[in-house]
């Protein structure tokens, strides 16, 4: 492993711990000023469709930008991960109908559409840590990072405010995020 890789490691380790101590009233607050704050965005104004992750765990909720985005009439398209170890863009037309896929994650039935990549019109990514100019800390699978690349369409990180990282290592095949929201607003 390179120096790197157990740098990223350590970082996620971190970052998991502190977002295991957040309050379920900070998430509360932070989840309702970060939907505001996407909601506002130009960004959402403008898109016609969204690729959103379906929240679990720590992140931050997304349940009601699904809603949201389908009461206003755009497409809806979330992760599905593949055995090859790629992401498809999979329309969601009904949340209830969202099971549990790969890592546990809630996807649409097998028969629901798929976009191309260029069919999106704003990506809304996860994170375990991100940094106000745009690097995003994921996972470590890669799934968004090959995704992403393929999008023409703005991308912003959300993530809480108390989980931001003054730095974060970056290699070539990391995707930068146009623009990272917070409970505090769009920050970068």
């Amino acid at each position: 492993m390179s120096a790197m890789d157990e740098r990223k490691r350590q970082l996620r380790r971190e970052y998991r711990a502190r977002a295991a101590s957040l309050t379920p009233e900070y998430r509360a607050r932070a989840d309702r000023a970060i939907r505001e704050a996407v909601l506002c965005s130009r960004y959402w104004q403008q898109a016609r469709s969204v690729f959103l992750y379906v929240s679990v765990g720590a992140e931050p909720d997304t349940r009601a930008l699904i809603a949201a985005a389908l009461a206003a009439g755009k497409r809806v398209y979330v992760p599905r991960c593949l055995a090859d170890r790629t992401m498809e863009a999979v329309r969601v037309s009904d949340p209830a109908a969202l099971r549990p896929g790969a890592f546990g994650i809630p996807e649409p039935p097998e028969t629901a559409e798929s976009a191309a990549p260029g069919e999106i019109g704003l990506a809304l990514v996860p994170c375990v840590t991100a940094t106000e100019d745009g690097a995003r800390l994921g996972r470590g699978a890669g799934y968004y990072d090959r995704f992403l690349r393929r999008c023409a369409c703005p991308k912003l990180c959300l993530c809480y405010a108390e989980m931001l990282a003054p730095e974060l290592p970056s290699e070539a095949h990391d995707v930068r995020m146009d623009a990272v929201v917070t409970e505090k607003g769009i920050v970068s």
